[in-house]
């Protein structure tokens, strides 16, 4: 019998093709397209898809799931930190300034190369699946899914939110209320492809905050994302007043750090086969460790 799984697109994802999507967002090679094309194993909103037929929001893109028969990235020679594995799930420590998969002309020398060398030299054959995104300088938790059945269930649980992101960010200033909860909608930004901002026409977008420390002019908050939105936390920070230091798209460069100051600390989710509560922590990366250890706190 076969297996379908079910995505429903979102606007950020509308101005690419039935093919573009399964490319970029599915990460399928183009053999497995051929393949899914031969077996009638794609649909859009119940009826057979045109590869080149252009994505609406809410539209919903049924295919079927393969076994995997590559690894969607060349696989290269590379280091990687794994912090939790079992059957089914990876969860990786990203470091900063390095991608999650190949982008525009980077096709090398990102985490999913290294991740796909990996996997074959312990000879499993599972294309390289990242569950949710970090942008290039952050670093900390990032989840991999072995199989496309996996991704699936791991995506269920990010719907639900029984999947949970924390993040530790640095930030300019002392928020006040020193907890809260951005609920802002993030669009594309009207001027610049590659960033987003604050619209009454962009997506929901939550993210709730708590003050750790702060110090004379910067604090170290904890942050839970409901939602995933490209650069959500970012644009909700700089949005909120307190951008994050070192982000130089929505704040300003600084002598403290030469990245933006964010950290996946920890994930939390469900174990797939055991429905076992998952929590899983990243240590802070050098950079972000010193500026805490430097630094006096105030409260």
């Amino acid at each position: 019998m076969k297996s379908f799984q079910n995505h429903k697109i979102s606007p950020e994802h509308t101005s690419l093709t039935v093919e573009d999507y399964l490319k970029q967002v599915l990460h399928c090679s183009g053999r497995q397209i051929q393949k899914l094309t031969r077996q009638k194993g794609i649909f859009l909103n119940g009826k057979p898809a045109f590869l080149q037929r252009q994505l609406k929001a809410n539209d919903n893109l049924r295919v079927l799931l393969l076994e995997d028969t590559s690894y969607g990235v060349e696989p290269e020679p590379g280091d990687i930190d794994i912090l939790y594995e079992d059957e089914q799930v990876l969860v990786l420590n990203k470091p900063p300034y390095q991608l999650v998969h190949p982008t525009g002309q980077t096709t090398g020398g990102t985490l999913a190369n290294h991740l796909a060398y990996h996997l074959r030299e312990r000879g499993i054959l599972s294309t390289v699946r990242a569950v949710h995104r970090l942008d290039r300088e952050t670093s900390g938790c990032i989840i991999f899914a072995k199989d496309s059945r996996s991704q699936f269930l791991l995506e269920e649980q990010l719907k639900a939110r029984t999947l949970k992101r924390t993040y530790w960010a640095l930030v300019q200033g002392v928020p006040q209320p020193p907890s809260g909860t951005i609920a802002a909608p993030i669009g594309p930004h009207p001027n610049s492809p590659n960033r987003r901002a604050i619209s009454t026409k962009g997506e929901e977008a939550v993210t709730h905050y708590q003050t750790v420390r702060t110090f004379a002019a910067t604090s170290l908050l904890e942050l839970v994302l409901d939602t995933g939105r490209t650069h959500q936390i970012r644009v909700h920070l700089a949005h909120l007043g307190y951008p994050i230091i070192g982000d130089r798209m929505y704040g300003s460069r600084s002598p403290l750090m030469s990245r933006q100051a964010l950290h996946a600390v920890s994930v939390s989710f469900e174990q797939l086969s055991t429905k076992e509560p998952i929590t899983v922590t990243a240590p802070l990366p050098d950079d972000f460790a010193r500026i805490l250890a430097t630094h006096t706190t105030t409260l």
